[in-house]
């Protein structure tokens, strides 16, 4: 089990606004209805670009290491016999980019297994007002899509939260899911003063979020141990906390809360607006991971048969090393911050999903915090977490 370095990363803004008055901490509905469920969608660059390859794609997700579990998972689980088709899960799909290749080469690894005409079912889970469209676009249409590298391989999709028990039990037999279960099914409070959880100064705010979390992780855990087949094996990707105590990404944290402050000084947004907004994602430490299995080391048949905790690269810091553009550098992390927490953020705006600043609030939050980042280039620590949870066989 891996640990994390421990850097003095600086501290963040003790207090991004004035102290928010007793009754914004109640979590109204509104700022409890767009919790997301999603895999952080992450693409180094576009695909038609002449530096895009499957490498650099696996390399911005972090994957590179959770694959190869992944592919020890496929040649290790119990296969059924045809015509029952082997049974892949996606939890957390969103568009399905950063599960493409994983499957793949799963996939290529079942292959070896069984016989070319064996179906293989990939059920892609996400919640119900998921962009499906986008995802069997990106089925179709990506060219590392599983459906044009296999002709026996099928696509179906559940429009269900993975903290319920969303197929059938004893299904699955392989699972994946990556950057995902830090979401919080819901978010129990609003973090006045802090975007992030991890960052707050109010202890009381801090124990709620913890106690979600390891509702959440217990949830997920129970549910998948009731849908794989015995034997099967779920692969998990996530963020994560490791011995410094440090949930990682201050650089760009600083820089979405001074952006946040100048876009209310220039009353774009209001300062209860801004005490509103937060990421409800929670970190997880190694301990909080082998929770539900204490004290004998399983649960719903589920054992933890591998777990690492890591810093994983940061790509932009790397590339910036060799080229120190500063600007791109910026423009990526902000980039990244759109696409992952911003639409968070954008729903605490007083007409939620449907605010007609929306847009623009968003475009200025990216450009003020892609010059931040570019004026003050720093390398990001991203604590990540893998698993594999083992469902044992029953002894005969």
């Amino acid at each position: 089990m891996g640990g994390l370095r421990t850097t003095d990363r600086g501290e963040l803004p003790s207090g991004r606004l004035k102290p928010a008055p007793s009754s914004a901490l109640v979590a109204s509905e509104s700022y409890r209805r767009n919790v997301p469920e999603s895999s952080i969608v992450v693409r180094p660059e576009p695909i038609e670009s002449g530096s895009y390859t499957a490498a650099s794609r696996l390399q911005a997700a972090g994957l590179l290491g959770a694959i190869k579990l992944f592919e020890e998972a496929a040649n290790a689980v119990p296969l059924p016999k045809p015509p029952q088709p082997i049974v892949i899960a996606d939890y957390g799909a969103s568009t399905a980019h950063n599960s493409l290749l994983p499957i793949c080469a799963a996939i290529a690894v079942l292959r070896k297994r069984t016989r070319p005409e064996h179906s293989v079912l990939v059920a892609h889970t996400d919640v119900a007002d998921n962009d499906f469209t986008v995802l069997f676009q990106t089925l179709a249409e990506d060219p590392d899509s599983y459906l044009k590298k296999d002709a026996a391989s099928f696509a179906s999709a559940i429009g269900r939260s993975f903290y319920t028990q969303i197929l059938p039990s004893n299904s699955v037999n392989l699972g994946w899911t990556s950057w995902a279960i830090q979401w919080l099914s819901r978010a129990p409070t609003p973090v006045p003063d802090a975007l992030q959880v991890a960052y707050s100064g109010d202890e009381d705010v801090k124990a709620a979020y913890t106690k979600q979390a390891a509702f959440d992780w217990h949830e997920f855990v129970a549910f998948r141990g009731r849908e794989l087949c015995p034997g099967g094996r779920v692969v998990v990707m996530t963020t994560a906390i490791g011995d410094d105590g440090e949930f990682g990404h201050r650089p760009l944290f600083r820089g979405m809360l001074a952006e946040l402050a100048d876009l209310v000084a220039q009353g774009l947004v209001t300062d209860d607006e801004v005490r509103r907004m937060c990421i409800p994602m929670v970190s997880r430490r190694a301990g909080d991971f082998l929770s539900p299995f204490a004290p004998k080391g399983r649960f719903e048949r589920l054992e933890v048969e591998h777990l690492e905790v890591f810093d994983a690269e940061d790509r932009f810091w790397t590339q910036y090393q060799v080229d120190r553009d500063a600007k791109a550098f910026g423009t990526q992390w902000a980039a990244f911050a759109r696409a992952s927490v911003f639409p968070s953020i954008a729903a605490a705006l007083d007409g939620g999903r449907t605010d007609p600043r929306r847009v623009e609030f968003m475009d200025r939050l990216e450009a003020g915090v892609a010059a931040r980042m570019a004026a003050e280039p720093e390398e990001m620590q991203i604590p990540l977490a893998q698993l594999v949870l083992w469902k044992r066989p029953k002894a005969r």
